[in-house]
């Protein structure tokens, strides 16, 4: 009896749980004599089973252990199997291993638990081995329990298809169960024919084996098969499951099919799991992706146990669908309802807050996520705050983040990739593609050249871009629909237009993207003709068009002065395809009007419009307003602007020209004081040009250049010819109040007229010069470019922020109408 005391204290250390499954403990009666005599325990067992359900925790598990320990029911296979099953559900897969090293006879149970536990903890070469292990030192066959889990954690094609052999070899290839694990697995590395041959081989096929067809098809992006199947399903009356609508429904967004999606929704209905959780956050999802709200939030008000997936799959849906307050109003519900946010909420919650532009609520998400300590847990939400940082424009914060991640994956250096292009610092962004192949875990795939393709077409770097498309075409990446799209911008942004539409029509199944890529390339080159052309050639090819075909659309109509199709586009837009106008849509309405030089019809179109004009309508307008001095209108207009946008600086500028244009020097001065008093700085002009693989950059009256002084004598000698020809400097482009002489030398020591001269002196007679500048051309530069084009007998072709200017014989592509 020297054990009883042991016995007692272990039973006491389990007290909650232990009273919890036992009506016989009580915590104010004494324990009875028979649980820790030995003799009476023979009598009066206790139960196990149910201790076994209430261990939650692995000091609970390893309390549970030490009982059994002194029960002496440790060697008990059944008990003892359920001990090694409870340490893996626990996460601890060493006592899991030790328990099962003590059974002196296993059973082809105990062995099917821990190859199980390995497998279920994604210890996957441990399962292998384990079954391995199993096969070599035991008399014992496997039986059907054994094989789905060590299929799972087979890590190479071999390895299954041996144990698939083993399998038929023991008779077991009419096994449901492990049918259906194996066409998992040979889904899984990308052989969906042998999946479906074996699938169509089964005599004998349950739910299981048709979800995993349909599971494997969706992995492989054979969505059209998958919803063959689903089809043989109804045809053959196959009772479904939660499962099988759970794997269907994100089909039909991918297919863009909402017909389908709600077909399957109806026949879930009929089936009577139109409240299961699983296919309603299937369904929530599904109509998200359609912009289906209303229909996403009616299935999510109709589940009576929402769990932590509902709330994410609705916060998700309306934080996509540009609905930030009300996402975050629905997290404020969710928080009120005491359901705890897990990382796919923080991860919502983050592009919220970047779409609100709130950077209170970026710090709070930020810190919270640290003290949850989930950096360490999970890189999904670390590459979401980088992401946050880098729209609300912290680059700096994001690169931090960056740093600070302990593991970094491909979506890391993506997002960081990403969040420079999107500050417009592309140079940046390339410098972290670099970095990025030097870090041997970080394989670039689509993401990641869509990003760096970005970077390059936005400083024009040509060759970097075509070393890019060589290393695509290498791999065979470049039809891909996204990254050939990227090509496309690219090629158009870097002034090779007739390339661009070359590598459009070798792309095979257009969509939409791909169009609004190269409509949009014509539009800033300025053939509006030819991109209204396009758009009809995308109608009669069955695309449908989206809201950024008509942006892009209406922007070349409005760059080419194109009034009559532009209306008919916006008229188009709504009556036939019923796409409501948004802010970008007017602002280029606006834009057209303003720019053919009906302003007074722009302005009637903005107080007509049905929601409320932002910065970017009434800075077209203003911006029409400076083409046309009309500085009365102007004044109207640049009140309502800084009423909605008073921190860019931009539009400060843009009415500070206007009053310089015509000599209103207090004007200028007023508008300049008022933006200095706010704390804005005018963002410097530069233009850039690509020689020998070497961008070089030119800030206006820059002299830092080691080649300064033959730039300047360039600029002089080109002057002095360009006068000869009749060139007369217009001194309006000049926003300082100077002599006359001096206003000269400022038009000379323009940017774009640096990079110019630069890469004459730089390069052979006759050679394209390609210039790319951040800011609009001015009209002086604009005038001068084409005489040194006739002089130089060269073609020059620039890039401003609003378009490209193609200058040769003395002409301009855009017809001086910019």
């Amino acid at each position: 009896m020297r054990f009883l005391p042991c016995k007692w204290r272990w039973i006491s250390l389990f007290r909650p749980s232990f009273q919890a499954c036992c009506p016989l403990y009580s915590a104010t009666a004494p324990a009875p004599k028979y649980y820790f005599d030995e003799v009476e325990i023979e009598k009066k067992e206790i139960d196990f089973n149910r201790l076994f359900l209430v261990c939650k925790k692995v000091h609970l598990a390893k309390r549970l252990h030490a009982l059994l320990v002194v029960s002496g029911k440790v060697q008990s296979i059944f008990l003892s199997a359920k001990l090694i099953n409870l340490y893996a559900f626990l996460g601890d897969v060493s006592f899991a291993r030790r328990t099962f090293d003590q059974i002196q006879a296993k059973d082809v149970y105990t062995w099917n638990s821990m190859i199980s536990a390995y497998a279920r903890i994604g210890h996957f070469h441990e399962a292998v081995d384990c079954f391995h292990e199993f096969m070599s030192t035991s008399i014992l066959q496997p039986d059907y329990y054994t094989f789905p889990p060590v299929i799972r954690a087979c890590g190479n094609l071999d390895d299954g298809k041996k144990i698939h052999c083993l399998a038929l070899k023991l008779g077991f290839e009419c096994d449901v169960f492990i049918a259906a694990s194996l066409i998992h697995f040979y889904s899984r590395f990308g052989f969906v024919n042998l999946a479906r041959n074996l699938f169509d081989s089964l005599m004998i096929r349950d739910i299981g084996t048709w979800n995993a067809m349909i599971s494997g098809f969706c992995l492989n992006g054979k969505v059209v098969e998958a919803l063959e199947v689903f089809d043989e399903m109804r045809f053959k009356s196959v009772n479904m499951d939660s499962v099988t609508f759970s794997s269907l429904l994100p089909i039909c967004a991918q297919l863009d099919d909402i017909i389908s999606g709600v077909l399957i929704h109806v026949y879930a209905i009929k089936l009577g799991l139109e409240f299961d959780l699983f296919v309603c956050n299937a369904l929530i999802n599904m109509y998200a992706k359609f912009g289906e709200l209303g229909s996403a939030e009616t299935i999510f008000n109709q589940i009576e146990a929402k769990d932590i997936v509902s709330w994410n799959s609705l916060i998700a849906a309306f934080e996509q669908n540009k609905e930030p307050v009300v996402a975050l109003g629905l997290y404020k519900k969710m928080h009120a309802t005491g359901a705890v946010p897990d990382l796919l909420t923080l991860v919502s919650l983050a592009s919220v807050a970047a779409e609100l532009g709130n950077f209170l609520s970026s710090r709070s998400i930020h810190g919270f996520v640290t003290r949850k300590g989930w950096f360490l847990q999970d890189v999904v939400i670390g590459n979401a705050i980088i992401d946050m940082y880098a729209k609300l424009g912290y680059i700096d914060s994001a690169r931090k983040v960056f740093e600070e991640l302990p593991v970094k994956d491909v979506v890391s250096w993506n997002t960081l990739i990403t969040g420079y292009s999107q500050n417009g610092l592309a140079n940046e962004a390339i410098d972290v593609y670099h970095s990025m192949n030097d870090y041997s875990d970080a394989v670039p795939n689509q993401g990641t050249w869509v990003s760096i393709l970005t970077a390059y077409s936005q400083i024009g770097a040509l060759k970097q871009g075509m070393k890019t498309h060589g290393l695509l075409i290498k791999n065979f990446l470049y039809f891909d629909i996204f990254v050939g799209t990227c090509l496309i911008d690219m090629y158009g942004k870097c002034g090779r237009l007739a390339d661009a539409l070359s590598l459009f029509y070798e792309i095979p199944h257009k969509s939409s993207v791909s169009w609004n890529s190269i409509i949009s390339c014509h539009g800033v080159h300025g053939y509006g003709l030819r991109a209204v052309e396009l758009f009809r050639e995308m109608q009669t090819e069955g695309v449908k068009p989206d809201h950024i075909t008509f942006v892009s659309l209406l922007s070349a109509c409005s760059h080419s002065g194109l009034v009559d199709e532009g209306q008919w586009c916006f008229q188009l837009m709504g009556e036939l395809y019923g796409i409501r106008p948004s802010l970008k849509h007017y602002g280029c309405m606006v834009d057209l009007f303003g720019r053919a030089g009906h302003l007074e019809k722009a302005y009637d179109f903005v107080k007509t419009m049905p929601i409320r004009p932002d910065a970017s309508v009434w800075g077209a307008l203003l911006g029409a307003c400076r083409i046309h001095e009309n500085v009365e209108l102007a004044r109207t207009v640049s009140d309502h602007l800084l009423e909605v946008e008073s921190k860019n600086v931009g539009y400060y500028v843009l009415l500070s020209n206007i009053y310089a244009k015509l000599g209103q020097w207090d004007g200028v001065d007023e508008v300049r004081s008022l933006a200095r008093d706010r704390g804005l700085r005018k963002t410097p002009g530069w233009s850039s040009i690509e020689i020998d693989k070497k961008i070089d950059v030119f800030y206006t009256g820059n002299r830092t250049h080691p080649r300064c002084e033959e730039i300047y004598d360039e600029l002089r000698d080109l002057t002095a010819k360009m006068k000869s020809l009749g060139y007369v400097a217009n001194y309006n482009f000049v926003l300082q109040d100077v002599e006359d002489d001096e206003k000269e030398n400022i038009l000379i020591s323009h940017s774009e007229r640096l990079a110019m001269a630069f890469g004459i002196i730089s390069t052979p007679p006759k050679t394209t010069l390609q210039i790319f500048k951040n800011l609009r051309v001015c009209g002086d530069c604009h005038n001068a470019t084409k005489f040194i084009s006739k002089i130089t007998e060269r073609e020059i072709i620039v890039r401003d922020s609003n378009r490209f200017h193609h200058f040769k014989d003395g002409v301009c592509s855009c017809g001086d109408y910019w």
